[in-house]
Formats: structure tokens, sequence, C-alpha cells
């Protein structure tokens, strides 16, 4: 292993462990010398890749957004249209475990893009980025002739808008709501503006 990918694995190292730690006690209560512990490195190593809690904070908030699924089309034009967006949409629930990490991280940004500026842009472009992904989902849709012609944006931002807010449902444990009524309800909001059966998709 040559020295740079020595860096960029202690890197990656580094960034989950901030994801683990911060999802587990808040960002809040972290310190570098806990995020150091947990992920086997020196706190001198630590502030070499990160030298502020801030920077730290986005770029695991970058790195969790970047494994959260966002290659689920995979170019794979076999995939059906709906089922590739319902994909998609299960992916923005707190479908598993490693899903309700990433939820927990939104969380601590909703909280902290509140009251600090770089989060609030930081949570402004991930949302552009998912508005994107969803988007260009529909756009493909359409495209195939799967979906009828429709207003892509309002799609997008409808299907972002109702993850969000029955995401945060399903992680309050509420007995109304669970993932399978979510995804439900979602399915059922936008199937008509789609022009597809109301079911949530096999996917």
């Amino acid at each position: 292993m040559t020295k740079a990918e020595r860096a960029l694995e202690t890197r990656e190292r580094i960034l989950k462990a901030a994801c683990e730690v911060i999802a587990d006690i808040g960002f809040e209560n972290v310190s570098m010398r806990k995020v150091a512990e947990h992920a086997g490195v020196s706190k001198a190593l630590l502030h070499y890749h990160f030298d502020t809690r801030e920077k730290l904070f986005a770029e695991a908030m970058t790195h969790s957004f970047a494994q959260t699924g966002t290659d689920l089309e995979g170019g794979d034009a076999d995939v059906p249209a709906d089922v590739l967006l319902a994909r998609i949409v299960r992916t923005m629930l707190p479908t598993d475990e490693e899903l309700r990490q990433d939820w927990k991280l939104w969380q601590e940004l909703w909280v902290r893009a509140q009251r600090d500026d770089a989060a609030r842009h930081l949570a402004v472009d991930l949302y552009d980025q998912l508005h994107a992904w969803v988007g260009g989902a529909v756009e493909r849709g359409v495209a195939s002739g799967a979906f009828v012609p429709c207003d892509v944006a309002a799609i997008s931002t409808l299907i972002l808008a109702l993850c969000d807010g029955l995401g945060i449902r399903v992680m309050l444990a509420d007995p109304h709501v669970d993932l399978s009524t979510a995804r439900s309800t979602i399915w059922s909001a936008i199937a008509p503006s789609l022009g597809i059966p109301p079911a949530f998709p096999e996917a």
C-alpha cells in the first residue's frame, strides 16, 4: 500500500468512526479525542486530516450522504422506472440500522443548521443533490413512457418532504407510522401524478 493509499484508508476510517460517534452521542457531545479513540488513531493523526470538529462534522455528513445509495441507478436500463424510484424512496427512509444512523446524522445537521451558517449551506447543498437524484429518476421514467408527463421538480420536492416528515415519525417509533405505512403513504401521494398504480412496488 502506498503512502497516499494509507492516508486515504485512514481518512475513511476516521470518517466512518465520526459518523458512528456523532450518531451515537450527538455532535455537541463529540470530542476529537472520542473520534480518534473510536477510529483507532492518535489525536495528532486525526488533527492532521481534520483540524476542527466543524470540518470533521461537515466531511462526515458528506461521507454519510455519499454512502446512502446515490448509485442505485447503476446505469441498469433494465430496472423498471417505478422500481428504481421505489428503491430511492426506500433508501431515503430509516429502513435498516445503517440508514437509521444516517438519519441520526441528518437530524444533527438539521439542528446545527439553525445556528450555524456553514451547516445550513451544507444542508441546502445536500438537499439539492437529493432533489437532483430523485428528479433524475422521475425524468427517466417520463422519458421511457413509464410515467406520464409531470412537473418533475414538484414531484421531487413532494417526495423529499414526505420522506422527511414520515421518516421522523418512524425514527420516533410512532405507533401510527411504521415503514410500511410511510412507503404506502408516499406512493399513494405521488402515483396519480406519475400515472402509475398506488401500491408500492416490490423493490
